[in-house]
């Protein structure tokens, strides 16, 4: 079948779902993230302007590759799938696109050329082709994540082998997922003695998208390394805390209600997951050709004014903790603000928010709004 998206038409094939099975791998639901890779790439090409380069290296029906050779970037699809191969150059010819297609596993690709933006959207874990990715990515490394479970520790023991981490199933199981895997990214990265910032993540649809920028020198990557760290998080009352460093110094009890109920997870990364005038500007590039864009301003909205703590609280399950009733967001919020907090809304969930009060600090604040 043919699909329009984003301006270019393009040839799929015709799949129920989210495109799993044996024919070319095609997902209809990630338009979202196709679209905010697009507007991506346009603001990064004003951060900078050398960068000219795309490689998509699992290209499948090469819908991505072939959108970013329209935004007039020197593209290259790979795919190890012959029949993928085939659909890429037929997709380019059939806009008029120049474009290089290869037939090439994307790790041999990359050793034997340098990118200046490297995509690696794959189904499943990222992980078997981001060393490569690090090793030869001049500028800006894109990557999506699809085994979320995994990431977020609802299945525990194939995060530990993807990740090289601990990752726990928290009531904030998304941000777990999305601080797993940059914490595993900027370690791969630092081998090569490169450091990762990330411009740009979210958690979506049951995945994790996520644009790396890198700074190419080992104190670049010592800095990266120095923003990893672990999260004590007590399944009793809630409470959470984190602490910077590779080695885990954990909870014996938890300092808030003694339950010895405490999960520590990591190590994760516990910056910023992105720059908040990035995120802007990506949603000044969006326009009425994208399909979702409706949806993509709202998410880039509440992305940009997202705090930087490293985990997040959702009000419903506070609540129902505490036996009292929710009340609306924005006077449950106003409350943390009055009682000196900062505080935000969250991309993770209409009912999620970030703060930098404790547990009993967000219990007392709120007490009033839920009367």
């Amino acid at each position: 079948m043919r699909v329009t998206e984003g301006g270019v038409e393009v040839e799929v094939p015709e799949q129920e779902g989210e495109g799993v099975g044996d024919e070319v791998f095609f997902n209809p639901v990630q338009e979202l993230n196709r679209d905010l890779t697009v507007a991506t790439l346009r603001a990064y090409r004003d951060r900078e302007p050398r960068a000219k380069t795309y490689l998509d290296a699992t290209a499948a029906s090469g819908v991505r590759g072939v959108r970013a050779a329209a935004e007039g970037w020197d593209a290259t699809l790979a795919d190890v799938d012959e029949l993928a191969v085939e659909l890429c150059r037929r997709n380019l010819a059939g806009n008029d696109l120049d474009g290089e297609v290869v037939h090439r596993d994307a790790n041999a690709v990359l050793h034997e050329s340098l990118f200046d933006v490297v995509d690696i959207d794959p189904f499943g874990t990222p992980i078997p082709f981001a060393d490569a990715a690090f090793a030869n990515a001049r500028n800006l490394v894109c990557i999506t994540a699809t085994d979320t479970a995994p990431l977020c520790g609802a299945h525990f023991h194939s995060g530990v082998r993807k990740y090289s981490a601990v990752p726990r199933n928290t009531d904030y199981h998304a941000e777990m997922g999305v601080r797993i895997l940059l914490g595993a990214l900027a370690r791969t990265a630092a081998r090569y003695d490169v450091g990762v910032r990330p411009v740009f993540t979210h958690a979506t649809n049951h995945y994790v998208r996520t644009y790396l920028e890198l700074d190419h020198s080992a104190t670049d990557a010592n800095a990266a390394v120095e923003q990893l760290g672990h999260v004590s998080h007590c399944e009793s009352c809630l409470y959470r805390e984190h602490d910077a460093g590779l080695i885990a110094d954990p909870l014996d009890v938890c300092p808030e209600c003694g339950s010895e109920r405490v999960l520590v997870a990591g190590p994760l990364w516990l910056g910023p997951a992105h720059e908040a005038e990035f995120v802007a500007a990506v949603r000044e590039e969006l326009d009425d050709s994208m399909g979702t864009v409706t949806r993509a301003e709202r998410l880039l909205e509440t992305l940009e004014a997202e705090l930087h703590e490293p985990t997040h609280y959702d009000q419903h399950r506070l609540c129902k903790e505490w036996t009292r009733a929710a009340s609306g967001m924005d006077e449950f919020l106003d409350a943390l603000r009055e009682a000196g907090f900062e505080a935000s809304r969250t991309h993770y969930g209409g009912t999620t928010f970030k703060t930098d009060a404790t547990v009993a600090e967000i219990r007392e604040a709120t007490g009033e709004s839920s009367r």
